[in-house]
């Protein structure tokens, strides 16, 4: 058996659904209530803001009530256990939540950016941020009103930080994708760039994505299930 030294593992809203998090694509998800170009692209906002500010106001104050389920739970005591050996793992998500910060763990990449950062567009600073920006408050960092918007990566603009995620891919033993639907990019690409570097590749999820065809192993079911029974047998190994 091939020795795992680096692994890389991208998550998606499905490890966040059973901490009570909805996911866009879900019957009943944030899809269905609101239109995507509405409250999910820079045009959306220019058109109306304040739709769109007291959209994500709403979800940053459901996030900030939610738990870490077992899933979060386990990939913080799999990121210490590796660590203990002297291997790595970098969780990325494109998740806007903090549940596996909250979980217990370290190195994590918001791609998608995050509900709990606030983007100001006149500074380009992003401070924490837990309250609303419906009212226009200012930025902390720079003194200006009016200018703070979600930190959140919209349809059209470039996910963070691509560069760090490609270096990690190109010196990971093993890359899992966790609670995704396949259907976003270029997260849903990672799986192929992977396997084009002869990475070895494994989907958890409730069900098969719509890249589940790339990936060498795959095991279905909820996440708080088996994460944690894959993370047992990792570090048993």
């Amino acid at each position: 058996m091939q020795e795992i030294n680096n692994i890389i593992i991208l998550t998606g809203a499905g490890i966040s659904q059973e901490s009570g998090i909805d996911t866009f694509r879900s019957e009943g998800g944030l899809w269905e209530q609101h239109k995507v170009e509405d409250v999910a692209t820079p045009e959306g906002f220019a058109r109306d803001p304040d739709l769109v500010l007291r959209f994500y106001d709403m979800r940053r104050e459901a996030i900030q009530k939610a738990q870490p389920n077992d899933a979060h739970i386990a990939l913080a005591r799999l990121e210490q256990g590796l660590k203990a050996q002297d291997k790595s793992l970098l969780i990325v998500t494109q998740n806007v939540d903090d549940l596996h910060e909250r979980g217990g763990a370290d190195n994590v990449l918001h791609m998608h950016g995050q509900h709990l950062t606030a983007w100001c567009t006149a500074c380009d600073g992003r401070p924490e941020w837990r309250g609303t920006l419906i009212e226009r408050p200012a930025c902390p960092l720079c003194g200006e009103a009016g200018h703070l918007r979600p930190d959140v990566v919209w349809f059209g603009e470039m996910p963070y930080e691509m560069e760090r995620i490609y270096a990690a891919l190109s010196i990971a033993d093993l890359f899992v994708s966790i609670g995704t639907s396949g259907a976003v990019y270029p997260a849903a690409g990672f799986v192929r760039e992977a396997r084009g570097q002869g990475i070895k590749t494994m989907e958890l999820n409730l069900e098969p994505s719509q890249g589940s065809h790339f990936f060498d192993e795959a095991r279905y079911g909820k996440a708080s299930e088996i994460v944690p029974a894959w993370v047992d047998e990792i570090l048993g190994n």
